[in-house]
């Protein structure tokens, strides 16, 4: 990882990171770990967290607290929230960062993949972000940093059922930045583009693949979860302080092409 700005107002703050156990999610965990920050963390499986959390105390960061749970099961998530709470403290930085971009043609779409690539990738935020508001209102305020997409303002196919929630976020994270911010609580979006990660890299990543999104960014670098991290701390820590309801693109400027060639 690159060297990051420390930002003093994380240090010691509850951070809660969806989607924690790889790719972009790691990459949070290790970012705000490094600040100092009381880290916690779900993924999917029992055991996911692990080797993350092993590393970072190793490392000398204080270990991140790690729970398994299906973000679809919102029951099962909001008590999960409840448990950080408890045992961590207030959450005063939430990251809605868990989802999957899984390839679907739309033929190929039924009633129930639809519902489920909402819940997947939309559905979560909303309910965590009820889940924590009040107590992130009761300390003091916090800031609220929802993971978006560019794939939606590209119009990529294959891919419609996430592309239609990851739009969705931005209603959410405008909605909720007027509705929270009197009770001190920012509500902003992060909005990777092509990020190199290793599920990305095993499932879609070539050389043509590579040369197309250079050719279609106005950077010509490959993008990684490092990119994303850091404007995500910003965001994070009080230096952010008068920023609320922004789209925040990390792309790039490949949203700047509406289709790769």
């Amino acid at each position: 990882m690159n060297a990051i700005t420390l930002y003093p107002s994380l240090r010691d703050r509850v951070v809660f990171i969806s989607g924690g156990s790889s790719g972009i999610g790691a990459e949070l965990v290790r970012a705000f770990a490094a600040q100092g920050a009381r880290v916690a963390f779900c993924g999917t499986k029992p055991d996911g967290g692990a080797a993350l959390a092993d590393e970072l105390a190793a490392a000398g960061h204080p270990r991140p607290w790690y729970g398994a749970c299906d973000v679809r099961d919102v029951a099962a998530y909001q008590a999960l929230l409840a448990r950080v709470a408890a045992e961590v403290g207030a959450i005063r930085v939430l990251v809605n960062n868990a989802g999957r971009d899984d390839r679907h043609a739309m033929e190929d779409v039924t009633s129930e993949y639809w519902d489920d690539r909402l819940a997947l990738n939309l559905k979560h935020y909303f309910f965590a972000i009820q889940s924590v508001a009040p107590g992130m209102a009761a300390a003091g305020g916090g800031s609220i940093v929802n993971m978006g997409s560019v794939s939606w303002m590209r119009g990529r196919p294959n891919l419609v059922g996430y592309t239609t929630a990851k739009a969705g976020i931005l209603g959410l994270t405008r909605t909720l930045a007027r509705e929270l911010g009197p009770r001190g609580i920012r509500v902003n979006a992060i909005v990777p583009g092509a990020i190199v990660t290793e599920r990305q890299t095993t499932l879609h990543r070539d050389p043509a693949a590579d040369q197309a999104f250079l050719d279609a960014q106005c950077l010509k670098i490959r993008l990684d979860p490092g990119h994303v991290a850091r404007p995500t701390l910003f965001m994070a820590a009080d230096d952010s302080d008068g920023m609320t309801g922004q789209h925040i693109l990390v792309d790039a400027g490949i949203a700047q092409q509406s289709v790769i060639a």
